[in-house]
Order: structure tokens, then C-alpha cells, then sequence
């Protein structure tokens, strides 16, 4: 098969698979392993080999990042039932005050999505929104967006965030999660400054409604620690990040061998889980662990496969030889760089609305940095700095753009008061310039680092 031949393939799979998530409604799952499946046949995958094919790129995601979906995923749910995400936002308000309002809310946004959905934060946390909107005489739209604008940030770009956190881990960077969070953290933030601008002009322009209610997870509960709900978001970073200074140190070897134990992120993650205790004590909702625990499982489990069949995409694309037979055009898509992936989840974002399916279809495609037969090594990135720009790029294509099958657009519009006729010159110009920050920024980094 001939070069042109193999991508025109690879560009129909990926058109099947978008029309399939966003015209039929079929679940990303079953879309992405069915188009896994019918891009091995078309590239020549042996019939034989294509059941090994199909359990290595399963598997492999199991065995990796697994876990650190599912405690991310449990640590946010516990955050978020306690009211620990809604004493994280007072205690962010109340440092910030009330003379810079948008900053306050963009803040709030911005840690409350390290652990919690993004469309759960908003609801959580608009109630602030709206109390600091009256106290301050502030445009009720401009609070809104700036959350949305936080929240949004978070949610691409930091693990533990499932999508950022499956990324890694498709990338081969699961033991290097400090890198991707330092890297989100600084690219989220300076996307944030064009949001910030763009709300306070925008928040004069358009007029606000009356914005459905937010239910604060708060209501009957006593007061909640702000340091007990800073902790369990704390704790996995400062252990990671010890792992990682100990490695450089001359230490005693069972020292160090403790350290790197508790570094790593399956443990570290644990060990915040645990650290979530006291909180679920204090607010005396010891008894309602199981039932937690039980939705976590169920909103963790559909990111987790959908991240398998992600794996299952990238050991075809790998398997197939797809990588060798677009070696001829290594050299356009080399001078893409970064931008390239970002196309992709940019694409696949606007088509079907989930910035995590666009993140982990992605990640997929583009397969282990140190794997010489995948799309990384392909564009030369092959080194671990290298994989976590990409990840980088794949976050900022993922926000770009929210729009009407996005479900945070109708939260945001919804909850935040602003018209539905008003969400795309709001909330989807506001996702575009930040994608377009982003990417830029990333693209500036990658030049001058790689």
C-alpha cells in the first residue's frame, strides 16, 4: 500500500469514527475499538494477529494508568460530596477578595477542576459566582465565564484529571505525572490572561438572565476544613515531586527505594485517597464511603475503557506499519510539530463535544514516545519533555471549542444566566482564544526546549 493510500485509510477511519460518536450516538468506546478493528484489516494486519494486537493495547492501559483514573476520579467525588471543593473556592475568595472578583472566580475554577469535573465545579461552585456578583456590583456573565474559564483550564491540561492523566499514561509518561502537572499548570495559567481580558469586556456586552439554580453540596453539613481539602489535592504532588528529587540525591539505597515507592503515582494517588478520611469523618459521612466509592466506580469505569480503546488505536496504528508508510511525509509533519496533534483534538473536540474523548483518542494515535514504530517517534518526539508538550498540544486542541454538543456549554449557559443565542460569541469564542493561546504558547516552548 502506498503512502497516500495508508493515510487517506487513516483520515476515513478517523471521519468514521467522529460520524459514528456524533451523528449516531454511539458510545466513544465501542466507536474508537470499531474503528481500531476495521483500520487493522484495511492496513494489512494479519487476521491472526489482530486479537494480540487488540489485548496488548488493552491491557497495557490497565496495567499503567488505570488506578490513577479511578483515585483521581474517587478523591474529586469525596471533594466534591463533603463540600471540600466548595471550602476550597471560599478560602481562594477569601484570599483574593473582593476587590478582583474575576481573578477570585477564575482561581476558584481553576483548583476546584484539579479533582472535580469540570461540569460538576461549575454547578458546585456558581453559587460563590453569584454572592460575590452582588456583593461587588460585578457583571453576574463576566463571574460566570471567568469560572468556566478556570475550571476549563484545570481540566485539559492537570493531572489527576482523568483526560490529562490517560494522556500521559498513552504517552508513555505515567511515571513522569510531576512533569505533565508543572507543564499544565504553567500553560493553563498564562491561558487564563486572555480570559480574563475577553470576560471583563464581554460581561458589559451581554445581558444576563436569571440563571438556574446551584445546589451547594454544603447544605446540612458543618463547617468543612479548607486545609483537610487542600490535602488530599497537595499531598500526591509533594510526594511525587520528592520521588523525583531523591532520584538526583546520593542517599542511602533503602532511603531512596522509599521515597521512589511513595513517589509514584498509583501510591501517591493512595495515599491522597486515604488522606480523605478525616475529611469524610469531620463531616460525618464515614457511612456513605461505599456509596461514594460506588459512583466513582461507575463515572471512572467508561473514561478507563474509553482510554483502553485509545491503547487499542495506537497498538494498530504501531502493528500495522502505518507509521513506516508515511515516513515520506515525516518531513511536513515534523515542521507542524506540536500543532499537529492539536489538530487532531481540535477536530475531534468540535465534532462530538468531550474534551476527555478528544484527549484520550488522541493520545492514542499518537502512541509511546519510546516506541520506535509509533506516530511520536514518527514526528521526533522521543523523549520525555518532548511526550509532555504533546500532551500539552492534545489538551489545548481539547478545548477548542466548547459549543452546542458540549455538555459544560449548557451547564455554563445555564447555570451562568446567559442566553443560549449568547453562549457562542461567550463561552465558545472564550474556549477558542484560550485553545488558540494555548497552542501557541506550547508551540513557542517546544521550539526553544526540543
Amino acid at each position: 500500500m502506498t503512502a497516500i493510500g495508508a493515510f487517506l485509510l487513516f483520515a476515513a477511519a478517523i471521519l468514521l469514527m467522529i460520524v459514528a460518536i456524533a451523528r449516531f450516538k454511539i458510545h466513544p468506546f465501542l466507536s474508537i475499538l470499531g474503528t481500531s478493528l476495521l483500520l487493522a484489516a484495511l492496513l494489512g494486519v494479519p487476521i491472526d494477529q489482530i486479537p494480540d494486537v487488540i489485548g496488548k493495547g488493552f491491557g497495557g492501559m490497565f496495567s499503567g494508568i488505570a488506578l490513577v483514573i479511578l483515585f483521581g476520579t474517587l478523591i474529586g467525588s469525596i471533594l466534591e460530596r463533603t463540600g471540600g471543593a466548595v471550602a476550597l473556592a471560599s478560602a481562594v475568595e477569601r484570599v483574593v477578595g473582593k476587590r478582583h472578583p474575576r481573578l477570585a472566580m477564575m482561581m476558584i475554577g481553576w483548583i476546584v477542576s484539579i479533582p472535580v469535573f469540570c461540569d460538576s465545579g461549575f454547578v458546585l461552585v456558581s453559587p460563590i459566582s453569584k454572592s460575590l456578583a452582588r456583593r461587588t456590583g460585578s457583571s453576574p456573565v463576566s463571574l460566570m465565564l471567568a469560572l468556566a474559564a478556570g475550571l476549563f483550564a484545570s481540566h485539559v491540561f492537570i493531572p489527576p484529571t482523568p483526560g490529562p492523566v490517560a494522556a500521559a499514561g498513552l504517552v508513555g509518561l505515567e511515571n513522569n505525572l510531576l512533569l505533565v502537572i508543572g507543564l499544565g499548570a504553567v500553560i493553563s495559567l498564562l491561558s487564563l490572561i486572555p480570559a480574563y481580558f475577553f470576560t471583563g469586556r464581554v460581561g458589559k456586552r451581554v445581558a444576563p438572565v436569571e440563571p438556574a439554580d446551584g445546589n451547594s453540596v454544603m447544605d446540612g453539613r458543618g463547617h468543612c476544613s479548607a486545609i483537610l481539602s487542600f490535602l488530599p489535592i497537595m499531598l500526591p504532588i509533594v510526594l511525587m515531586a520528592l520521588g523525583s528529587v531523591v532520584a538526583l540525591m546520593d542517599l542511602p539505597s533503602g532511603v531512596a527505594k522509599v521515597f521512589t515507592f511513595l513517589g509514584k503515582p498509583t501510591i501517591a494517588l493512595m495515599i491522597a485517597l486515604l488522606s480523605c478520611l478525616p475529611l469524610l469523618k469531620r463531616q460525618g459521612m464515614m457511612g456513605e464511603f461505599n456509596d461514594i466509592t460506588q459512583s466513582s466506580l461507575m463515572t471512572a469505569g467508561p473514561i478507563i475503557f474509553i482510554t483502553a480503546a485509545g491503547g487499542v488505536l495506537g497498538s494498530v496504528v504501531v502493528a500495522s506499519g502505518f507509521v513506516d508508510m508515511i515516513n515520506e511525509f515525516s518531513d511536513s509533519l515534523k515542521a507542524l510539530g506540536v500543532v499537529f496533534p492539536f489538530l487532531i483534538a481540535a477536530i475531534l473536540k468540535s465534532a462530538q463535544g468531550s474534551s476527555t474523548v478528544a484527549i484520550t483518542t488522541t493520545a492514542g494515535m499518537m502512541g509511546m514516545f519510546s516506541d520506535s514504530g509509533s506516530m511520536m517517534s514518527a514526528l521526533g518526539f522521543t523523549s520525555p519533555l518532548a511526550a509532555a508538550l504533546v500532551v500539552m498540544a492534545i489538551g489545548a486542541g481539547s478545548m477548542t471549542v466548547s459549543h452546542a454538543n458540549d455538555s459544560f456549554f449548557w451547564v455554563v449557559t445555564g447555570f451562568g444566566g446567559i442566553k443560549a443565542r449568547d453562549g457562542y460569541r461567550t463561552m465558545t469564542l472564550m474556549t477558542l482564544i484560550m485553545g488558540l493561546t494555548s497552542i501557541t504558547l506550547i508551540a513557542l516552548a517546544a521550539a526553544i526546549l526540543l
